[in-house]
């Protein structure tokens, strides 16, 4: 089993307090210094946020502690999706696994030991298909310390060569690959309608990516290592980030040690999806109140301003 640290690849924009929050933790994880990272800076979509971007770039150039580091500054606007499938790809190419961060995330001093083991221990394990180092917080008392599940989270994960390799968008192909039994299941059984993420890529009303890497992953029939506790904390719902609004429904407490025992029994454990489920259920009826409670509110000040 490989012992080596696994290349790091961190997707920047113009969030110049969050990208150093990610950075600092990740500099606190032992094996930091062993740890190569890449860069990976999107340009400006609109010229107002070219003085942040400038600002990001100067400071992960003024970054020490890691191995080494490499920059890969685009000269056009990529967009979160196609900054992230073609830095996983290079970065997969080159050393056969990735550990992936985006810019808004706050790390467990566990993190990398977490990734580099999980990606050590299951390499050779075609059923492996995604290691998340995020899991929603759902209770985590009479789980094992890890389990597997069918979904992808995006927060902090890592995939092997030979699992990216069955990355797929082409929507039609996806299509024609699901069938409705299929669709269901993709659902989390009907509990969450993941599948209208895509539904809504093919209109072009979003343009994202981890839908389809989820997408890709179930359809080969792969597993995605949890751990029980977060190793990873999401800082980017404030209103900042690309695809994120506010929320705090996705708050965890971040693992305070290493993992002891992992599974070997690479099956989806039944009282962690049920326990996923509830969450989605849960959730789900808080988006409810929060867009009702919105919707009343704007109803009162277009009355307002009616009025006066």
């Amino acid at each position: 089993m490989r012992t080596d640290f696994s290349p790091v690849a961190i997707f920047t924009y113009n969030r110049l307090d969050h990208i150093k929050l990610t950075v600092e933790s990740l500099l606190e994880n032992k094996g930091a210094d062993q740890t190569e990272v890449f860069f990976f800076s999107d340009a400006a979509k609109v010229p107002d946020d070219l003085d942040a971007i400038i600002s990001v770039r100067q400071y992960i150039r003024s970054v020490k502690g890691f191995k080494c580091v490499t920059f890969i500054d685009r000269e056009t606007n990529y967009g979160l999706a196609k900054s992230i499938e073609d830095g996983v790809t290079l970065i997969c190419h080159q050393y056969g696994r990735v550990i992936v961060l985006e810019d808004d995330l706050v790390l467990s001093p566990y993190f990398l030991r977490y990734m580099n083991d999980a990606l050590n221990r299951y390499e050779n394990d075609s059923r492996v298909m995604h290691i998340s180092g995020y899991v929603f917080p759902i209770e985590s008392n009479g789980l094992p310390e890890t389990f597997f599940y069918r979904a992808t989270t995006c927060w902090g994960w890592a995939t092997w060569q030979r699992a990216w390799q069955h990355f797929e968008r082409d929507i039609p192909k996806l299509e024609r690959s699901f069938t409705p039994r299929m669709r269901e299941e993709f659902n989390l059984d009907g509990i969450n309608d993941f599948w209208a993420y895509i539904e809504k890529n093919s209109k072009g009303i979003i343009n994202t990516w981890a839908i389809f890497w989820y997408a890709s992953v179930f359809l080969h029939k792969g597993l995605c290592l949890h751990p029980a506790v977060s190793y990873v904390k999401n800082i980017g719902h404030d209103g900042t980030g690309t695809n994120c609004g506010l929320n705090n429904t996705f708050e965890v407490t971040l693992a305070d040690q290493s993992i002891t025992e992992w599974t070997d029994i690479i099956i989806e454990n039944e009282l962690a999806v049920e326990r996923l489920k509830k969450y989605y259920i849960r959730s789900s009826a808080f988006h409810r109140r929060a867009l009702s409670k919105a919707y009343a509110i704007f109803g009162r000040i277009i009355k307002k301003i009616s009025i006066s």
